[in-house]
């Protein structure tokens, strides 16, 4: 699954941060973040991996209506022991990989939970729903119509001189039937899972508007998610996140 480039465009205003809300209006929904940093909660799991099972029975307890980000990477170096995986993706591997070298990680594993930039292999004691953080360094506010969205990104006093960002869309309510590999046999669901990931490139600049549409239309046997993360550009680490399930 290829990472497309992101069409971005400087932004002249914001409108100040208010609470976190959605919009939705016939075709369109809104939100923007509030005065609470928003978890980004990442599984890099595959269908290939028979430890991985629990770790996504785990992450689909982070409800809709959740303060979190969840993101499911289904990386694609299990597909060799005869399963290939349908969602798995040599970018995610490739981004496994890249985060391996800020988040602590000593190697790339599976299942491997990474919260808010942190590897955290004690994933099963966190305790679900995590609560969100305070003082956030950026605001982030996003609206759209399905079909594409706008997002403006502005710094708050202490924010990084450069940051960075990426799309993710996510669909839950999938179900696979493994025959091969370590998993033969089992019944798989999962959620929060990655379809399309897109990277923003590095700025510098107190505020930015970024535009993105999906590349697929939205499928309603699969509740998709739309979330825009804003990181540092110098650690890869989030400092805000918002989410949109539209």
């Amino acid at each position: 699954m290829p990472i497309r480039p992101i069409t971005w465009l400087a932004a002249t205003a914001f409108v100040a941060s208010a609470p976190v809300a959605l919009a939705q209006g016939g075709a369109s929904c809104s939100a923007r973040s509030g005065d609470t940093v928003t978890p980004v909660i990442e599984l890099y799991t595959s269908e290939g991996c028979s430890s991985c099972p629990p770790a996504d029975r785990w992450l689909s307890r982070i409800r809709p209506d959740t303060p979190a980000v969840a993101l499911a990477f289904h990386v694609n170096y299990w597909d060799r022991l005869g399963w290939p995986d349908r969602f798995a993706s040599s970018e995610f591997t490739r981004r496994q990989a890249e985060q391996q070298a800020v988040n602590g990680a000593r190697v790339s594993y599976t299942p491997q939970v990474v919260v808010q930039g942190r590897d955290r292999p004690d994933w099963p004691g966190i305790v679900l729903p995590m609560a969100p953080s305070a003082s956030p360094l950026v605001d982030v506010a996003i609206s759209g119509d399905g079909r594409s969205f706008d997002a403006q990104v502005q710094m708050r006093p202490g924010a990084p001189s450069r940051l960075a960002a990426f799309w993710a869309v996510t669909e839950n309510g999938h179900r696979s039937a493994v025959t091969a590999g370590e998993n033969a046999g089992e019944k798989l669901a999962h959620d929060h899972v990655v379809r399309e990931l897109h990277r923003v490139p590095p700025w510098t600049g107190a505020s930015i508007r970024l535009s993105f549409s999906p590349a697929a239309a939205p499928d309603a046997s699969h509740p998709r998610a739309l979330s825009l993360v804003v990181i540092d550009a110098a650690t890869g680490r989030p400092l805000q996140a918002l989410r949109l399930p539209c």
